[in-house]
């Protein structure tokens, strides 16, 4: 009787529906910070791991990047004393009223404490501002391991622009508006996208940016390379038809010119005519990180805006081996600093693995159909293989000129002596 009471629907029905009350969505509609999907992280953990400084709550307290804890606490003290007058209890108050707004932006549920999370929030926050600052006017202080080390300069950069490793951008904003709110006043402090723009890219001109669609410096990353497009980005309901790869397409006839070297957009890709027109690419170690956590970003946050996914898989189709790399180095649209063209080949061919494309870039999908069509065509499938066959080397074309004058010589030698019989005959 007793473990049947212990057992009462009742009591089991409240607990359950207790459970389900407490029940939250998997991400909220403010969410724009995410861990990457374990499926797209296992083939490359590295390029989404911070190397030198943790931003944020995801990595935080991460033994490997305790060593710059120290270097973030002398930025943010210098950060605060560099804004006047502003006290540091303003600071918290500031960030202390965002807190729960920021938690509400990371995927996972924050493990910190609100005073905890305000505290990394803050220190985070006021660094960056400090070392974009120091980038912009060129300053360097004894205390400042950053700019003693390159190496470490160049590590931080790459970390800034990981997914994992983000705060919300309106934070910044408003930390910049409230150190330098009375000094402002267009003398002697540029806009904060300014500063972060000039960071990350060099002197640019930021006059047509809205720093209020922008999420995080990710999504400033992203943004900036759709902003450079002059191709029109539209979408369909529709996935990528299978391309040949660089090779095969050059063998069909299909030529391959490097758009502007000083472009740079890497999405304007055309094809009109015979041509192939593809934007240059470097690629360095750094490359295929921020390649990686546009499309992470893209695959978590705009599924149905994923253009960097879309660059990358029509690379991924251009790029099937080395031979294809080694085609492209000589074209002038790759420049290799991996050295090896193997690397190169497994960088793109890993960029799609467990990606998901519900629509496709409009503009690619018509380049990859007339490619194709251009490749069935039966002239241009005759005209590449008597190129292939005939006119693959520098020899080749010269014995195939010359066995071509010779026939077309004993043709016109073999219509005279016709032409002599003939009117011999007649006489």
């Amino acid at each position: 009787m007793e473990d049947h009471e212990s057992h009462n629907p009742n009591d089991v029905a409240m607990e359950i529906n207790e459970m389900l009350e407490k029940a939250q969505p998997l991400f909220r509609d403010e969410c724009c910070i995410y861990r990457v999907p374990h499926e797209i992280r296992g083939s490359n953990p590295d390029a989404y791991t911070p190397r030198a400084v943790s931003i944020g709550p995801f990595h935080h307290g991460d033994q490997k990047l305790l060593k710059m804890e120290d270097q973030k606490r002398i930025y943010c003290r210098q950060f605060i004393e560099r804004s006047g007058t502003k006290s540091l209890e303003s600071f918290v108050s500031c960030v202390q009223e965002l807190e729960p707004q920021v938690r509400a932006c990371y995927s996972d549920d924050i493990k910190l404490s609100k005073e905890e999370h305000v505290m990394v929030i803050l220190v985070d926050c006021c660094f960056i501002l400090e070392l974009l600052l120091r980038f912009f006017s060129e300053e360097s202080k004894e205390d400042d391991s950053i700019s003693l080390f390159p190496w470490l300069d160049e590590y931080l950069r790459w970390d800034l622009l990981l997914l994992e490793n983000q705060i919300p951008f309106f934070v910044f904003n408003n930390l910049y508006d409230l150190a330098f709110a009375t000094l402002n006043g267009g003398t002697g402090h540029p806009s904060l996208l300014k500063l972060i723009l000039g960071y990350f890219f060099g002197p640019y001109d930021d006059t047509d940016w809205d720093s209020g669609s922008i999420e995080h410096f990710t999504d400033l990353l992203r943004t900036f390379h759709l902003k450079q497009s002059i191709s029109p980005l539209s979408r369909k309901k529709e996935t990528l038809p299978f391309l040949k790869s660089a090779i095969q397409l050059h063998e069909a006839g299909v030529k391959f010119k490097v758009i502007n070297k000083r472009s740079l957009c890497l999405l304007d890709l055309k094809f009109s005519g015979h041509t192939l027109e593809i934007p240059q690419i470097e690629l360095e170690d750094k490359t295929e990180i921020w390649l990686r956590n546009m499309v992470a970003l893209e695959q978590c946050y705009y599924p149905d805006e994923s253009y960097i996914t879309d660059y990358t898989a029509v690379l991924d189709y251009l790029i099937n081996t080395e031979k294809d790399v080694d085609f492209l180095v000589n074209k002038g649209i790759i420049i290799n600093w991996l050295g090896d063209s193997k690397a190169v080949a497994k960088l793109f061919n890993g960029l799609g693995k467990n990606i998901i494309h519900e629509t496709f870039n409009a503009e690619y999908l018509r380049i990859c159909k007339d490619l194709n069509d251009f490749c069935e065509h039966p002239c241009h499938r005759k005209v590449a293989t008597l190129r292939r066959d005939y006119c693959n080397t520098p020899w080749k074309t010269v014995a195939s000129v010359a066995g071509i004058a010779l026939l077309i010589l004993t043709v016109i030698q073999t219509v005279c002596s016709i032409i002599q019989v003939v009117q011999g005959s007649s006489k």
